[in-house]
């Protein structure tokens, strides 16, 4: 299914799934910088349980969607893994958005839902976010481009 034939039905679905992390991460206090930091800094473990919460859900159903071969409802896509596989950019992935998370005390989904809590200097964060994606994006396409020169050549 494209996604233009998606429709309204999907999207509206795809803003209250948006809207009811955003709320789920504001409830919790991951929204807030500084109690990620705490977190981070061995001071507050409570979210240990949220984020331990939200893997268990998670796991369980698709486990169990996969388990009863259900299709995803608003696409008609066969739940599976996805695997990826394991090499540098994974890591050095892993390592930017260590060190970014560890820095700002924020998490690209939660910096969306701090903005609904009223913390407005993120958007320097989030502006960071964007920069670093946009400067990725043509990194990796140079580096494409030179190996798409260096093959062609042969």
């Amino acid at each position: 299914m494209s996604d233009g034939e998606r429709g309204l039905g999907f999207l509206l679905t795809i803003i209250v799934g948006g809207l009811i992390f955003g709320f789920g991460l504001g409830l919790s206090n991951m929204a807030r910088p500084e109690v990620v930091l705490d977190f981070l800094q061995f001071d507050d473990f409570g979210l240990v349980f949220v984020m331990g919460g939200a893997a268990v859900v998670t796991g369980t159903v698709f486990a169990l969607a996969e388990a009863t071969g259900r299709r995803a409802p608003l696409t008609g896509i066969d739940y599976g893994r996805r695997l990826k596989s394991f090499d540098k950019n994974v890591v050095t992935g892993g390592v930017i958005f260590g060190a970014g998370w560890g820095i700002s005390g924020i998490c690209p989904g939660a910096a969306y839902a701090s903005l609904g809590v009223g913390n407005y200097p993120i958007l320097v964060a989030i502006g960071g976010m964007f920069l670093g994606a946009y400067l990725q994006g043509l990194w990796r396409a140079r580096r494409t481009e030179s190996a798409t020169r260096g093959t062609s050549a042969d």
